[in-house]
């Protein structure tokens, strides 16, 4: 290449640069309503939060510094502690049993039954409405003294409760609730059977393996990323979760604190008290919890969740 071909060249080269730059106009502009809530929505409540964790803020007066005084304060908390043990508590019990009947349930639609779509859509519809409010106005109703629950066990004799006034039934109440809402978890395993080739499911038949053995040799193995993703995902779901109690318990937790939720106990603080700083540390304390439980889970996956490659 000549020297003049080489000069030609690099003045196309800023050009060609400019007109890249001008062709991604159109895709940075798309972008912008996502960024603008990225930082408006997301990172700065994120950064405003954290500093009002060190703070004493009760939404009329200025953030007053007061350092780790919230952190010292939530370690001799006795109802945040307790809010822990019921958080865990349901998350412990009601994420396993939720998996457990999901994929018990894709595992029955993947049978191949008739009208299929439909039934897929009928298990699906509880994930839809689980959290909203009129659900758990109608799940208090129905574990009420005069609801639907003790009716169906007055007509055998059995003398029922007030399943959600009572601190020893209260809290199951809720986990049954979550349990219900199984379908999301359900979709995303039935995709995940179908994905199963049939022939490891014929080789296994061959050499005499029942269903039994065929599901803890081959459906879980080859299903162990599927319910990986659906743990984590219902993890970090059920230690948010907040609508059920507030409304089964009419935002007080109770009874005896049976149902007071981390993110129930945060909501008091915060918007009952008005003590925003104490609350904002509450939250925080939250997301390094998930966060932790997370990496833990990511951790030990490693042992158990088997992939192609």
């Amino acid at each position: 290449m000549s020297v003049v071909a080489e000069i030609q060249q690099l003045r196309k080269g800023p050009k060609g640069e400019r007109r890249k730059h001008k062709d991604n106009k159109p895709g940075h502009l798309f972008l912008l309503p996502w960024t603008i809530g990225l930082f408006g929505i997301t990172l700065f409540p994120m950064a405003a939060s954290l500093y009002l964790a060190f703070t004493d803020y009760n939404l009329l007066q200025t953030p007053e510094w007061i350092g780790m005084e919230n952190i010292t304060r939530m370690i001799g908390d006795d109802r945040l502690h307790n809010s822990i043990q019921v958080t865990f508590t349901y998350v412990l019990v009601g994420v396993p049993i939720q998996l457990a009947v999901s994929l018990a349930i894709a595992m029955l639609l993947d049978r191949g039954m008739r009208a299929l779509p439909f039934y897929r859509s009928v298990f699906y519809l509880p994930s839809m409405l689980g959290s909203s409010v009129a659900i758990a106005v109608l799940w208090r109703q129905i574990f009420g003294h005069s609801g639907l629950i003790n009716q169906v066990l007055e007509m055998v004799g059995i003398e029922g409760r007030g399943w959600v006034s009572s601190p020893d039934t209260a809290l199951s109440t809720l986990i049954i609730l979550h349990v219900w809402t199984f379908g999301a978890p359900m979709v995303i395993f039935l995709a995940g059977l179908r994905q199963i080739p049939d022939m490891y499911y014929e080789a296994a038949a061959i050499d005499g393996a029942n269903r039994f053995k065929q599901f803890f040799s081959i459906t879980i193995p080859l299903l162990t990323p599927i319910i990986f993703f659906n743990l984590v995902l219902q993890l970090i779901g059920a230690f948010q979760n907040f609508t059920q109690a507030f409304v089964v318990s009419g935002g007080t937790g109770g009874p005896a604190d049976s149902t007071l939720f981390y993110t129930l106990y945060l909501y008091q603080q915060g918007f009952n008290r008005f003590d925003m700083g104490y609350a904002s540390a509450m939250a925080w304390l939250l997301v390094l919890i998930i966060s932790a439980i997370t990496v833990i889970n990511f951790w030990l996956s490693k042992y158990w969740v088997h992939y192609d490659d």
